[in-house]
């Protein structure tokens, strides 16, 4: 019997626990309110279930990296499923909030677990030629499970009963589990010290494409919070119709992630993210300029395509400069993309907001477009 290619094996597991983790996590958006009536939740509370998950993945973040980096890759990313099966079903279960809280943040580890030891398999496994586009297609299978999770949960509450979602939740905690104990096979563990962190805070390289990581979770989580009260205000759209844009965004975003990571393999990682930053001063602004639905659901396509430019070539490029320190501590390194994504999620709601009651929506994102561009300005002098 012909054996599964290794490399295939870690492409579709990593993929699919990419996948899991980000439905799971959009999965439970769409049930919120119902919680929220039930246990008579303020909306700060409201908000602090949705802090709670970014905080834990950022303080989880550095010593899943350097377990990672120690112990391997495997057993991380199975201590991460307990994790994932707890969340779940707490969720399904709970009557209080505090049992809300303590989920969401175990969540948050759980996808520290997944995330760091995943990225570092994708890098032990494909060279450098290849890492841009095996990267683009694991992240691809996260951006699916952020386009179809809230649809989905909010469908299978409908139809089938508000314990539904967590069936189906269950069900795929169960596949993933499968996935990584009979299809992952693990690396060596490092032998050497683990690559130190001032190490990585001095390279450049690092810190550029740490802060364009954080510059698209910003983007993404800003638009999130920016744009659909104007959608409904100014277009007249009720939760499908900007549901429908959204959902055109992500799509655009999960398709074109493999195109960028295999571009960023070709012409290089920093070309690749000067077109995401010269575009967005462009961009950035079009959903609140543009009068028309089609013409507004053509520039959140073309902004979720922009979102694939700015945070593609970002982890291939601090892979590459691991490599280039004659380590394989990628986890150590992807750790620093992982504190960037989070303070990004943190970040954009709140700097955009600030900016919006300061200078109006279409002012406040005219100005982060231009920022975004001038952000260029510390690209130079890099080869990457």
């Amino acid at each position: 019997m012909r054996r599964p290619n290794p490399r295939h094996a870690v492409l579709f597991v990593t993929a699919l626990a990419f996948h899991v983790d980000t439905l799971l996590y959009c999965l439970l958006v769409p049930l919120l309110p119902r919680y929220a009536r039930e246990l008579h939740l303020s909306q700060h509370q409201v908000g602090v279930l949705f802090w709670s998950y970014a905080l834990a993945l950022l303080v989880a973040t550095f010593p899943v990296a350097r377990l990672t980096d120690r112990w391997g890759r495997k057993a991380p990313m199975l201590w991460g499923l307990l994790g994932l099966a707890f969340t779940t079903l707490a969720f399904a279960y709970s009557r209080t909030y505090w049992v809300l809280l303590v989920a969401r943040v175990l969540q948050g580890v759980a996808g520290a677990a997944t995330w760091v030891p995943g990225m570092a398999l994708i890098a032990d496994h494909f060279p450098k030629e290849e890492r841009g586009r095996a990267m683009g297609i694991v992240f691809a299978g996260a951006n699916l499970g952020l386009l179809i999770g809230p649809p989905l949960g909010g469908v299978l509450d409908h139809y089938l009963g508000p314990m539904a979602p967590f069936h189906l939740g269950i069900c795929l905690v169960v596949m993933d589990t499968l996935g990584r104990i009979f299809l992952l096979k693990d690396v060596e563990p490092i032998r050497e010290p683990p690559i130190p962190w001032r190490v990585l805070l001095r390279n450049r390289v690092v810190l550029v494409f740490a802060g364009a990581m954080a510059l698209g979770a910003g983007f993404w989580t800003l638009m999130e919070s920016a744009l659909p009260m104007d959608f409904a205000r100014r277009l007249g759209l009720g939760p499908r119709g900007i549901g429908v844009l959204f959902g055109g965004a992500a799509l655009a975003h999960a398709l074109s992630s493999p195109w960028m990571g295999r571009l960023s393999d070709r012409i290089g990682r920093i070309r690749v993210l000067r077109v995401g930053l010269a575009v967005s001063a462009i961009l950035l602004p079009l959903p609140v300029l543009l009068e028309t639905q089609w013409a507004v659901a053509l520039s959140m396509a073309a902004l979720g395509l922009n979102v694939s430019f700015l945070i593609s070539p970002c982890s291939p490029a601090v892979a590459d400069q691991v490599e280039r320190l004659d380590s394989q501590s990628f986890a150590s390194g992807f750790s620093i993309l992982n504190l960037a994504y989070s303070v990004g999620m943190i970040l954009g709601p709140l700097v955009g907001g600030f900016l919006i009651e300061m200078l109006g929506l279409r002012g406040a994102l005219g100005f982060l477009g231009l920022s975004f561009a001038a952000y260029i300005t510390t690209t130079r002098g890099l080869r990457v």
